[in-house]
């Protein structure tokens, strides 16, 4: 049976309009013109983005992640490599990621093929995060059963411990991945639900075609 209540919420979107004819041709270029206007607009975290894999069988998963660097490589984030996202993005490469920012009334989708980084700017990254992050790394069994709470926090109590007067180093089962964009969607709210999507799919040799999808 329908909810009514949910069912009546609604918001009409009005804050701005996106064009086919003026975006940039990259599509890397209008994802940093967006990004910066959510930067500036000091949104709440706004590099969290849903991350989508699935099972070589097409059973699907998602899950909010931080995004850490984009450039022309595509668009980087962290984590485990033997939790559920690492190890479905290990029996299928093929994933979407997923922005919200709400306040701009703005998303931006990406369909595209994942990697691991190289060692050394896992590394580096590694390196930078404060040393609370650094050994829950270490800790954490991501996306296994465990016991309960204080399983975990006896596991940290031991690390930390232990890393007083040593540097925690990298645990191989931990470290970056890049997605690299096969197609690109910028979505931007309009009225009455007739809401501005400009598409971009890479084509082979002719680079990005750009296109304009129905709301």
């Amino acid at each position: 049976m329908l909810n009514k209540q949910v069912a009546a919420l609604r918001k009409d979107y009005r804050l701005a309009s996106l064009d086919e004819s003026e975006v940039e041709k990259d599509p890397l270029k209008q994802f940093e013109q967006w990004w910066q206007d959510a930067i500036n607009s000091e949104l709440d975290e706004p590099n969290a983005m849903t991350l989508a894999t699935s099972t070589p069988e097409g059973r699907p998963s998602a899950r909010i992640v931080l995004l850490k660097s984009f450039d022309t490589d595509g668009f980087t984030f962290f984590t485990n490599y033997e939790s559920r996202k690492g190890l479905e993005m290990a029996a299928n490469p093929q994933v979407s990621l997923l922005f919200f920012w709400r306040e701009l009334e703005r998303q931006v989708r990406i369909d595209g093929i994942v990697s691991k980084t190289p060692a050394a700017i896992s590394n580096e990254y590694y390196d930078s995060r404060p040393l609370g992050s650094r050994i829950g790394a270490i800790a954490s069994p991501q996306s296994r059963v465990i016991p309960h709470r204080s399983f975990l926090e006896e596991q940290v109590n031991t690390l930390a411990e232990k890393y007083v007067l040593e540097t925690p180093v990298r645990p191989d089962n931990w470290g970056g991945y890049t997605v690299k964009p096969l197609l690109m969607e910028f979505w931007q709210g309009r009225s009455n639900r007739l809401h501005d999507r400009v598409q971009y799919t890479l084509t082979e040799g002719e680079g990005w075609r750009i296109e304009r999808l129905a709301p």
